[in-house]
This record gives C-alpha cells, structure tokens and sequence, in this order.
C-alpha cells in the first residue's frame, strides 16, 4: 500500500483530472455511485477523460439538482442519470459495462461522528461499511476509488487488496489541510 499526497487548488476538476490519469486507456467508463447534486460527476465529465459518466443517486429531487448543474456547466450531454439504489442500477441495469468502467464512491460516512475519531473504523462506516461496498463494487470491476474520511485506518484498508496491484491512499488536501483520503484499487497505475 503507498500513501501520498494531492494539493488541489479548491477545485473538484483538478481531483477528478487527477483521478482520471490513473486509469488505463482502456476504460472509458466512469460510474458515480453517489453522486449526490453531481459535483464529482460533472467534474469527471468535465474532464474529457470519459466517453461517457453515469452518476446514481437514490434522491429523485437531487437528481434533479444534478442535472440542473450539470446544463450549467455545460456537461449535461456527457452524464446519464440513475435514480436509485447504487447496488441494484450496478447489479440490473450496467452489469455489463464493467471491462470498461471505474467506480468512483464518495459513500456516506454515517454523520459527522467521523471527525472525532482518531483513526475512522471503516467497518462501522453507515449505512454501508467498507466490506459491503467493496463486495457490491468489485463484482463490476475491480478498478475502484473510493473517497473517505481523512483518518480512515489504513490497515483495514490494506486487508482489502485482492489483487496484485497495490491500494494508493492519497489525502487530498486543500489550503493546507486534509479534506479526505482517495483510495484507489484495482489497476488503476501509479500515482
């Protein structure tokens, strides 16, 4: 497992350019599992990486939002919508998209109880913990970043590599301070 370091100018274009040069030319897919109002997911179709980004979300009048801002920036042709639960759409409706997609993940972190831990134990994670969502994910693919509290334990981490690439944590850090941990799985290059 390599830990590193991503300074970012405030700016999700620069994280989502940073994730997209890690993955192989091969994959022209990219799935937002929660893409919430799609900040990451426009930032990724913002990239010009992607031939195509799926963004999911569960909240019918946030998805919505999402479109709202992706017409804004002038992405809403590049991004395709799921209203829904992330592991049912992955599981029924883009089974077949995995030898071409990465999932990106920046799941729930179950409130803001997170920020006290010292280390974030990420089997306790809610609603979903780190074994389920890795379970669900790598039945699609097995190029997957995960976007994480800053203090996540690094050792339940590492137990989760099931191939032989290595896991990059990276803190991203914006303005001097870390914001979040992206973890990269599966073969996703070196960063």
């Amino acid at each position: 497992m390599s830990v590193g370091t991503f300074k970012s100018k405030n700016d999700l274009l620069s994280f989502a350019q940073h994730v997209s040069s890690a993955a192989q030319a091969s994959k022209a897919i990219l799935i937002d599992c929660f893409a919430g109002v799609g900040g990451n997911a426009i930032a990724f179709a913002r990239s010009g990486r992607w031939k195509r980004v799926y963004a999911i979300e569960k909240d019918e009048a946030v998805i919505l939002c999402g479109k709202h801002n992706a017409k804004v920036y002038g992405v809403d042709q590049k991004i395709s919508w799921f209203h829904g639960d992330c592991f049912d759409i992955l599981k029924n409706d883009l089974s077949t998209l995995g030898p071409y997609s990465i999932i990106f993940a920046s799941p729930p972190w179950g409130g803001p109880g997170y920020r006290t831990n010292r280390v974030f134990n990420l089997t306790e994670m809610q609603p979903y913990s780190l074994n389920q969502l890795l379970e669900s994910f790598r039945q699609l693919t097995q190029e997957i970043v995960l976007f994480l509290p800053r203090t996540s334990d690094l050792c339940q981490l590492a137990k989760q590599n099931v191939t032989q690439a290595k896991i990059h944590a990276i803190h991203y850090c914006m303005e001097g301070a870390s914001k979040g941990m992206s973890v990269y799985f599966g073969d996703l290059g070196v960063l």
